[in-house]
């Protein structure tokens, strides 16, 4: 790669005041990519693509990205045409990092890859498969979405003749990892230390004390805004909740209140998608507005300082955090626990462990590929790799597979 030119090496040096449109070069506590850690299997480098662009578009024609379009971000596939899916939540992520990014002029196709990647370990059906997904592995290690990601970037995927996995840069793998905080030492953000880490991280350490770069936190914060606000949309379109419920929240009320006084005869859709808009918004200016306060505070003048930095940088203020925990409450109550998504997802529990349990007791249900040698492994092995094949269907090939076994379904189709 060539080296930067003296526009680049002077601009790398603007304070962090200086809103960024795309246009102008990297602040200095941007992630550069021409300093790397590089990847696990060393390759050559591209003549034509960075490392985070080669991480990006790996990520994207991968399968497990594929698999996104029918995993049940709240409500099940086969519920509606119009809720948002893992993979359309996916989307929505990468677009709000991506204007984080290029506000802090930060590298965009890190922030990118990491957004696009943060949600490849969620079994189906969500939360629910994972809550199974974790009770049966508990003698074995357990189960967290955010280790089976990494799990499925370093090892599940089988697309290139020289490793398995992606060989994603090391960046990319400190992003995704802890993209929400350091997950060892003072910072931790919670406890224990998923195995599957545990064990990537002595092949290649990831630095697990230490903060992820802020390319890494731009996605973590992008993740809070996008759910906080397409599952207010997705609840007022499945009648769990209604407009006028809406003017409890401090957050998505106001906008509500302004919206009303200045269009008092919008129809109920276009009221709905002009909240929705404004409160994507809103929540972007907050974390622009207090991300460049810290920025200023803390005066970071290479990526490894936001990494030392003792706190995440990229956050909301504090009444921002204050609403935004008040709009996560009421999707809990409102929407989340609502007795018809209960109802759904308790179906959906019994799917994920119905699968485990008879794949545990007959392995030779299993393709070739997943279930060969399986009887031979040690017993935690065996638990993982039928782990692993359940975490990757899609929520209607798990149906289709439980209905194939015992039948079909009610309240899953």
């Amino acid at each position: 790669m060539s080296r930067p030119g003296k526009a680049e090496t002077t601009s790398r040096s603007m304070g962090p005041r200086s809103i960024g449109l795309g246009r102008e070069p990297l602040n200095a506590f941007a992630v550069d990519h021409r300093q790397s850690r590089g990847r696990l299997y060393s390759e050559s480098e591209s003549a034509t693509r960075t490392a985070f662009q080669r991480d990006r578009d790996r990520i994207v024609h991968s399968t497990a990205f594929r698999r996104l379009k029918h995993k049940t971000q709240v409500f099940v596939a086969t519920e509606a045409d119009h809720y948002r899916t893992r993979l359309t939540h996916t989307i929505e992520v990468s677009q709000i990092a991506r204007a984080f990014a290029r506000a802090f002029r930060l590298d965009e196709d890190l922030t990118e890859a990491v957004a696009l990647v943060h949600d490849f370990g969620h079994p189906p059906f969500g939360h629910a498969g994972e809550r199974v997904l974790h009770r049966m592995m508990a003698p074995y290690g357990g189960f967290d979405h955010n280790a089976q990601a990494l799990r499925i970037v370093t090892a599940l995927e089988r697309r290139y003749a020289e490793f398995d996995g992606l060989n994603l840069a090391w960046e990319t793998l400190e992003g995704l990892a802890k993209h929400n905080g350091p997950l060892a030492g003072p910072h931790a953000v919670e406890d224990g230390l998923p195995q599957p880490i545990e064990s990537f991280d002595a092949l290649m350490p990831l630095d697990l004390t230490r903060f992820a770069s802020l390319e890494a936190q731009c996605a973590a914060i992008s993740d809070d805004i996008a759910y906080n606000t397409h599952d207010l949309d997705d609840g007022l379109r499945a009648g769990l909740i209604e407009l006028g419920d809406l003017r409890e929240l401090t957050l998505a009320g106001s906008i509500l209140q302004e919206i009303e006084a200045s269009y008092p005869f919008l129809s109920n859709d276009r009221l709905a998608n002009e909240i929705m808009r404004r409160h994507i918004t809103r929540m972007v200016e907050d974390v622009i507005e207090t991300t460049m306060i810290n920025l200023e505070r803390l005066g970071p003048r290479h990526a490894d300082d936001v990494r030392d930095a003792g706190e995440t940088i990229a956050r909301f203020s504090e009444g921002m955090r204050a609403a935004v925990d008040e709009t996560r409450s009421f999707l809990f109550q409102r929407v989340y626990r609502a007795p018809q998504v209960m109802q759904v997802m308790a179906s959906a529990e019994t799917v994920v462990e119905d699968l485990f349990r008879r794949y545990a007791a007959d392995p030779a249900l299993l393709p070739a590929e997943w279930g060969g040698a399986l009887e031979k492994m040690e017993e935690t092995k065996r638990a993982r790799r039928i782990a692993d094949y359940l975490s990757g269907m899609t929520d209607t090939y798990a149906i289709r597979e439980h209905s194939r076994l015992f039948g079909p379904m009610p309240h899953l189709g």
